[in-house]
C-alpha cells in the first residue's frame, strides 16, 4: 500500500510561535542525524500516535511540555492526510485527532479545536489500506486475539526502534508484549498473501454451513428414529382403518411399506365420512340424524348469505343518508349567494361590509357551486321504493331462515338425547375423523423422510457446499501458500546479508511465523537469532528481513502494509557510547575503519532496496552517525542533523 511520511508537524504550546516542520522525501532514504537527547528517538512514537496508537510513548517533559498537538502528513494514492493529535496532557493517551485531506495538505498555524476522533481515523485508516471486516475466528470462540486485522497491527512492519533494531529475542514491533505478539502471529498468515479476504470469508461460510447442516442431520435423525416402528404401525393403521369401513374388507395387510401407504393416501382422501357406513348399521334414528345434519349445513350456508347480504344493503343505506345530509349542509352554506345576489347593486357599496364591489365574478362562482349542489341534491333525494322493499324482504327471509335453523337444531337435539344408537354413530364419526387426522400426521413425517423430500435434499445440498468450501478453505493449500510466501522473503533477504557486516552471509535466513524469529540455516543445524552471537550480526538479520518482508509485500496484488520503514539507530552496535558522549562534534572523532565501513554497509542496503523498489518504498534512519559516514550513497536524502543546539523541539519553546 502506498503510504509514505510526508512531513512531521509540531504545533507549540506558546500559539505566537508557528509550528515545527519537518519534511520527507518519498520514495527515498531519509536521514535525521544529531547527537543524543536532540528528539530522534521521539520519531517513531509521534507517527505512531498520530495513526491511532492506544498510548502516548513520546518522552515526556521536554517535549510533551511544549507541544499542544502532534501530527504527521502522508501521501496516499488518494492524496495527502494530516493526521494530528493533541498532547494528552496528565492522561496516557487522548482521542482527541484533527484531520485534514487533500491533495497537497496546507499545514494550519494553530489547532484551535478537534475535528475527528481517534476511533474514527482508525476505521478510516483500515478502510484506506482495504483490510477486510472479518475476524479470524470464524469458531467463535471469544479469543481477542483472533480478532479482525487493523491497520494498528500492521505498525509491527514499518518501525525499527532503537530496542528492536539489533534485539536477538525480538524482530518486531511491539512484539515484545504478549497481547501483540499473539495477535501478529495469527495475522501473519493474511499479511502474507496465504490468507485471503475472500478465504476469510469462505471460512465464515463453511463454519456456519457445517453448523446448518449438523442441525439438519440431527433433525433427519430424530424424524428417522421414529420410523424404525413405522411397519408394524402402518399394519395396525390399515387393520383399524378395516373395522371403521373406511377400507375394503377384502385388503390384505402386507409387510410391504409402500402399499399400506398407498392404501392409507386413499382413506386420507375420503371427502364424506358418512358415505362409507354400511347400510346394515343404519337405523332410521341414525337416518333421520344424518338428513337433519345435512340440512343444517344447507340452512346454515343460505342464512350467513342472507346475513352478508342484509348487511351490506344496511351500510349502502346509511351512506346514502349520511352523503344527503352532506348536500344539504353545502347548499345551506351556499345560499348566502342568492340572497347577495338578490340584493347587490353594482353602483352602491356592499351592505354588510361598506365596502364596493366592482365585479360579478366572485357572485357567478358561489351561484354556479350551489346550482351544482342543489342539482345533485335533486337527483340524490331519495333512495328508490324498490331497494327498501327489497331490504325488508331479506330481512323478513332471514327472520323465517333463522326459525328455521332453530327448529332444525331443536329435532337434532331430542333425537340425539333419545336414542343412544345416534350417540354411539356420532362417537363413531368423531372417531373416524380423528384416525384419518392421525392418518395424515404420519404420512406428512414419512415424506419429510423420504428420499425426495426437502430436509434429505437440503442435507445433500449442504454437504455438497461443505465440499466445496472445504476444498477452497483446505489448510493444507494455505499452509503451502504461506511456506512459498516465507521462501519468497528468505531469498529477499538472503541476498541482502553478502551486502551486510555478518559472519555468515552465505547461510540463508529464514522467519518463523510461530516463534515470529529469525533463524539461520547451516548445513548440520538451524540457529535461531538469540544463539547468534554478536550486535553486529543481528543488526544485520533485522535489516535483511525487514526490507525482504517490504519487497514481499510491495509485490502483492493486494497489500495492506504502508510502505515505509523508520531505523531508530541502526549504527548503536559499533559507536554508540563515543556518539553519544560526543555532544556537538561528532566530525572530531575517530572511528575505526571497519566500523565505519560495517555501518555505511547498511547505508548502502537502504540505498539499493529504495532503489529496487523503484520509489514505492521509503525508509528514515535515525541516527547519531554524520555524514562522513554515509554520504555520497545514492536515493540518501538528509533532512536535518540536530546538533549544536538544533533539536527537535526549538529552544525558544522552552523559554
Amino acid at each position: 500500500m502506498y503510504f509514505q511520511i510526508k512531513k512531521i508537524v509540531l504545533w507549540p504550546k506558546k500559539t505566537e510561535y508557528p509550528p515545527q516542520i519537518i519534511p520527507f522525501k518519498t520514495g527515498k532514504v531519509n536521514i535525521i542525524s544529531g547527537a543524543s537527547r536532540t528528539g530522534k528517538s521521539a520519531i517513531i512514537p509521534i507517527i505512531d500516535y498520530c495513526l491511532g496508537s492506544d498510548t502516548c510513548s513520546i518522552p515526556v517533559h521536554t517535549i510533551r511540555n511544549s507541544c499542544e498537538w502532534f501530527g504527521v502528513v502522508v501521501s496516499t494514492p488518494i492524496g495527502e492526510k494530516l493526521f494530528a493529535r493533541r498532547e494528552p496532557g496528565t492522561q496516557k493517551t487522548t482521542g482527541d485527532m484533527f484531520v485534514l485531506e487533500a491533495t497537497n495538505v496546507e499545514i494550519p498555524r494553530e489547532i484551535v479545536s478537534k475535528n475527528n476522533d481517534v476511533k474514527r481515523v482508525k476505521r478510516a485508516l483500515d478502510e484506506l489500506v482495504g483490510l477486510t471486516t472479518l475476524d479470524f475466528d470464524e469458531h467463535e470462540t471469544g479469543n481477542n486475539f483472533k480478532g479482525r486485522p487493523s491497520f494498528r497491527d500492521l505498525a509491527a512492519f514499518n518501525y525499527q526502534p532503537q530496542n528492536i533494531v539489533a534485539n536477538p529475542d525480538v524482530v518486531f514491533y511491539k512484539a515484545d508484549t504478549y497481547d501483540h505478539r499473539e495477535k501478529l502471529r495469527n495475522i501473519f498468515p493474511f499479511v502474507l498473501g496465504a490468507v485471503t479476504p475472500d478465504i476469510m470469508a469462505k471460512r465464515h461460510e463453511l463454519e456456519a454451513t457445517r453448523k446448518e447442516l449438523l442441525r439438519k442431520q440431527k433433525e433427519l435423525s430424530s424424524i428417522q428414529q421414529v420410523s424404525m416402528r413405522w411397519i408394524a404401525d402402518l399394519q395396525n393403521k390399515v387393520s383399524e382403518a378395516k373395522e371403521l369401513g373406511l377400507v375394503d374388507h377384502n385388503t390384505l395387510i402386507t409387510n410391504d411399506k409402500n402399499k399400506l401407504i398407498e392404501v392409507l393416501r386413499k382413506v386420507v382422501k375420503i371427502s364424506n365420512i358418512e358415505t362409507h357406513v354400511t347400510t346394515e348399521a343404519i337405523s332410521d334414528a341414525i337416518s333421520e340424524l344424518v338428513s337433519l345434519q345435512q340440512e343444517e349445513e344447507v340452512v346454515s350456508l343460505e342464512l350467513s348469505q342472507l346475513r352478508k347480504r342484509f348487511s351490506e344493503m344496511s351500510q349502502l343505506k346509511e351512506s346514502s343518508t349520511k352523503y344527503q345530509g352532506s348536500l344539504t349542509i353545502q347548499r345551506d352554506r351556499l345560499k348566502i349567494s342568492s340572497w347577495l345576489s338578490e340584493i347587490h347593486d353594482p353602483n352602491h357599496d356592499c351592505p354588510l361590509c361598506g365596502n364596493h364591489l366592482n365585479t360579478d365574478d366572485v357572485l357567478n362562482v358561489l351561484n354556479d357551486a350551489l346550482a351544482d349542489i342543489e342539482k345533485e341534491a335533486g337527483e340524490f333525494d331519495n333512495i328508490p321504493v324498490s331497494f327498501d322493499r327489497e331490504l325488508e324482504r331479506v330481512r323478513n327471509q332471514m327472520r323465517v331462515t333463522t326459525e328455521k335453523l332453530n327448529a332444525i337444531r331443536i329435532r337434532r337435539k331430542s333425537l340425539e338425547q333419545k336414542s343412544s344408537q345416534v350417540r354411539i354413530r356420532q362417537y363413531e364419526v368423531l372417531k373416524i375423523s380423528r384416525f384419518i387426522g392421525n392418518i395424515e400426521t404420519a404420512l406428512n413425517t414419512y415424506d419429510q423422510i423420504g428420499r425426495d423430500s426437502d430436509l434429505i435434499n437440503e442435507i445433500d445440498s449442504l454437504k455438497e457446499r461443505v465440499s466445496v468450501l472445504s476444498q477452497n478453505v483446505s489448510e493444507s493449500q494455505i499452509e503451502g501458500r504461506k511456506k512459498r510466501a516465507l521462501e519468497i522473503v528468505s531469498s529477499n533477504a538472503s541476498r541482502l546479508l553478502p551486502k551486510l557486516d555478518v559472519e555468515r552471509p552465505d547461510d540463508p535466513i529464514y522467519l518463523s511465523e510461530h516463534n515470529l524469529s529469525i533463524y539461520v540455516k547451516g548445513l548440520d543445524r538451524e540457529d535461531y537469532l538469540w544463539e547468534i552471537g554478536s550486535g553486529s550480526n543481528w543488526l544485520s538479520y533485522h535489516v535483511a528481513m525487514t526490507l525482504g518482508l517490504q519487497q514481499f509485500f510491495l509485490n502483492l496484488t493486494d497489500n495492506p502494509i504502508p510502505s515505509f520503514v523508520v531505523f531508530d539507530q541502526p549504527s548503536q552496535v559499533y559507536f554508540p557510547k563515543r556518539l553519544a558522549a560526543s555532544g556537538s562534534e561528532p566530525e572530531d572523532l575517530e572511528f575505526k575503519d571497519e566500523d565505519v565501513e560495517a555501518v555505511r554497509k547498511v547505508f548502502e542496503v537502504f540505498s539499493y532496496v529504495v532503489n529496487k523498489c523503484g520509489g514505492k518504498l521509503q525508509i528514515i534512519v535515525l541516527d547519531h552517525a554524520p555524514e562522513t559516514v554515509w554520504g555520497g550513497i545514492e536515493d540518501i536524502h538528509l533532512v536535518d542533523e540536530w546538533r549544536n543546539g538544533k533539536k527537535l523541539i526549538p529552544t525558544e519553546w522552552l523559554h
